[in-house]
């Protein structure tokens, strides 16, 4: 015979166990029923310090195809690879707002931007940047040559970039646009000029 005061803990325990197993499959079905919200992965980074400039940012439009100069007041610092980091990150601020018109995947973001004399910039973007990517030739190109371009017209004496991601060579960035060799700014600046005339 069971003790009396046993089957007592007995049942107030699988009281216990099924009270919380309908607990958690409540709890459950709520997180499921809550919409995800995208965030934002990107280091906090301090704000910078410097006078505020006006630059040409090179947006673009993928609805019609077109790259367009954009002007600009943003802060800049005075050292030239700090400048060349804020010049995209405020190119990138514009593709990670709601209505961008070139829309980019959350988290991303310019990780550096390392200004190697004579004429090369490397410009390092992090994972999110690149898995995230739509794959499309147009969009991929538009991408790169935007960030390119923006670069160029706002600090003088690039003669050539590369596109790193998280600090590696990768062959293209979502599938098209190749990423394994450098890009002539002065072609791209060619094909920026057919972009704005479409």
């Amino acid at each position: 015979m069971i003790p009396r005061h046993f089957f007592i803990a007995i049942s107030v325990m699988a009281a216990a166990v099924l009270g919380m197993s309908l607990y958690a499959w409540h709890m459950r079905g709520r997180a499921a029923a809550t919409p995800f919200a995208a965030v934002d992965t990107r280091p906090v980074v301090p704000p910078v310090a410097g006078p505020t400039e006006q630059v040409t940012l090179y947006v673009a439009y993928d609805d019609v195809g077109v790259l367009h100069p954009q002007s600009a007041q943003i802060p800049l610092p005075s050292v030239r690879q700090q400048r060349a980091e804020e010049l995209l990150r405020a190119l990138l601020a514009l593709y990670l707002d709601k209505n961008s018109p070139h829309p980019l995947p959350p988290g991303s973001d310019i990780r550096s931007v390392y200004l190697v004399d004579p004429g090369l910039a490397v410009i390092d973007v992090n994972s999110a940047f690149a898995d995230g990517h739509r794959s499309g030739v147009l969009s991929e190109e538009l991408t790169a040559v935007s960030l390119i371009q923006t670069l160029a017209a706002n600090i003088p004496g690039i003669l050539k970039v590369k596109i790193l991601v998280d600090g590696r060579q990768r062959e293209t960035l979502a599938g098209h646009a190749d990423l394994s060799d450098f890009f002539d700014v002065s072609a791209v600046g060619q094909l920026t000029a057919q972009l704005q005339s479409n």
